[in-house]
């Protein structure tokens, strides 16, 4: 590891807003899901010239789950469906909003697939979006493609989609969206289709005892996977390790530390992308996002460490997000070795974090390894090991 400076170590509390409650917290449905829906009902609606009370779609996991329909209506030549938001308990300012599909034929077959009011622009790189197109992520767009599907044959009849959110604009205010470069509207966002309250004490208190079940099962490896799609990553990385090793960290990383501590684990390793990864090499441990944000200061250290040019380093220093950052590295050549750079300052804070609790307890601090993976989470760009 380069020299540099230490990082202060830092666990912020969480927000006033995911204090504990007494009642389990609900799960709640993304975006992505309540617009799959209603473009589903009104694809319906326009092949079969009835009005749709409720539609059933397709998770990514499989799951099948059917929706209220809030409003439909039907003209000669296009249908428009509305279906709302039902975050669960998780504090999202998008719960209660009315996810609008508006359909039309067209002459070419497949799905044309837009933003309509409400649903932002992208206007700045780095989110694996086109720029001036909608702000409508991967995994939804499949999910509405795959909805709009079961309704009518793409091989052979064409659709336009427009996805709207009324109100969407001004959900946004309460969002880093603008920071971001999603200009006038929300996003369109999901990964597994339902919203898990995450950023809850609840969420923190599965983590520690997630880490309390495999050391009972008497594992001594943790995999600290940041959410569903590194999880599924590190298991096809360390196919060895029962599927009890894995745990889905979320923001919790201080305290699944905490408890590997105390269990006396001999090896934790932390998998994730490029944003996680940068927050806990800057000594957070806590990555909520209204509690950290990245660093760019550090991406730009890491990358002048790495060899990168003072020109790049700028260049990523006002980049737009971690991901931007990532791409820059990867368009100068330096991917590989920014990306060991990253994990190496994680590793190094994840051990001086461990040593620390672990000195006052009079026990041995775990190895750590640190993996950072691509924004598919699946694939491996990089390690380190301390």
């Amino acid at each position: 590891m380069t020299q540099r400076d230490e990082p202060e170590l830092l666990e912020p509390d969480l927000p006033r807003t995911a204090k504990v409650r007494k009642q389990a917290l609900r799960t709640g449905w993304t975006t992505g899901t309540c617009a799959a829906a209603a473009a589903k009902a009104a694809v319906t609606a326009l092949t079969t010239g009835e009005i749709q009370e409720t539609v059933e779609i397709g998770l990514p996991s499989g799951q099948r789950v059917r929706f209220p329909v809030d409003k439909c209506t039907l003209s000669n030549n296009q249908a428009e469906a509305v279906v709302v938001k039902d975050a669960g308990d998780d504090p999202d300012v998008t719960h209660g909003a009315r996810l609008t599909a508006t359909v039309r034929w067209r002459k070419e077959p497949g799905i044309e697939l837009d933003g309509g009011v409400g649903v932002g622009v992208v206007t700045k790189p780095g989110l694996g979006l086109e720029l001036g197109g909608p702000a409508i992520n991967p995994v939804p767009r499949a999910m509405i493609t795959q909805s709009v599907g079961e309704a009518i044959d793409l091989a052979q009849r064409g659709i336009q989609v427009v996805i709207s959110v009324p109100d969407g604009e001004r959900m946004a205010r309460k969002t880093t969206n603008a920071r971001l470069g999603i200009i006038g509207g929300i996003s369109i966002l999901g990964t597994t289709g339902i919203v898990r309250p995450f950023s809850t004490a609840s969420w923190r208190a599965s983590v520690e005892q997630a880490l309390s079940v495999l050391a009972a099962q008497g594992e001594s490896t943790v995999v600290l996977c940041t959410g569903g799609r590194t999880e599924k990553g590190a298991m096809r990385l360390l196919p060895d390790l029962p599927e009890v090793c894995f745990v889905e960290v979320g923001d919790f990383t201080g305290a699944a530390l905490r408890r590997a501590v105390e269990h006396g684990l001999a090896r934790v390793v932390f998998v994730g992308m490029a944003g996680k990864l940068t927050k806990l090499a800057a000594g957070v441990l806590m990555t909520h996002y209204t509690r950290s944000k990245v660093s760019l200061t550090l991406l730009r250290d890491v990358t002048l460490a790495a060899g990168g040019s003072q020109d790049l380093a700028e260049r990523v220093a006002a980049a737009n997000t971690a991901r931007h950052a990532a791409e820059l590295w990867d368009e100068a050549g330096l991917l590989a070795a920014a990306a060991r750079e990253l994990c190496d300052r994680a590793t190094h804070v994840l051990s001086r974090f461990c040593a620390e609790l672990a000195r006052p307890a009079d026990k041995t601090a775990p190895k750590i390894q640190v993996i950072m993976v691509d924004f598919t989470g699946q694939t491996k760009i990089a390690e380190a090991a301390a």
